[in-house]
């Protein structure tokens, strides 16, 4: 199983950015499809965005589509969640998961690995 370490959430004001990292290790960092997913307070975890193996197709959620850019860099074993133009109804807890299959999308069941995901908090 492929480790995952979360970085970059914090506090940011309405219309501002945030860039979140998920760096892997363990595992060929490669061979898995990625995603983002969070979890608001009193909601259930939603999908977020989620990219393939090479990088060369990616999926957004409705509600981050325009805002959000996911990407992945496999000589640094690193994926990317760029921020911008963040809304109070983006706070959440982010979380970082692996797809050894790479079948992606938004059902929980196909990603083995998890984050321990990482706060973001949007308010003025």
């Amino acid at each position: 199983q492929v480790q995952l370490v979360e970085s970059g959430g914090g506090l940011v004001q309405p219309g501002g950015s945030l860039r979140l990292s998920c760096a892997a290790s363990g595992r060929t960092f490669s061979n898995y499809g990625m995603a983002w997913f969070r979890q608001a307070p009193g909601k259930e975890r939603e999908f977020v965005a989620d990219i393939t193996r090479s990088g060369d197709d990616t999926d957004y959620a409705e509600s981050v589509k325009g805002r959000f850019t996911i990407s992945r860099d496999n000589d640094k074993n690193t994926m990317y969640l760029q921020m911008n133009r963040l809304k109070p109804e983006d706070t959440a807890v982010y979380y970082c998961a692996a797809d050894r299959w790479n079948r992606l999308g938004t059902d929980e069941g196909r990603y083995a690995s998890w984050g321990q995901g990482t706060q973001v908090t949007v308010s003025s």
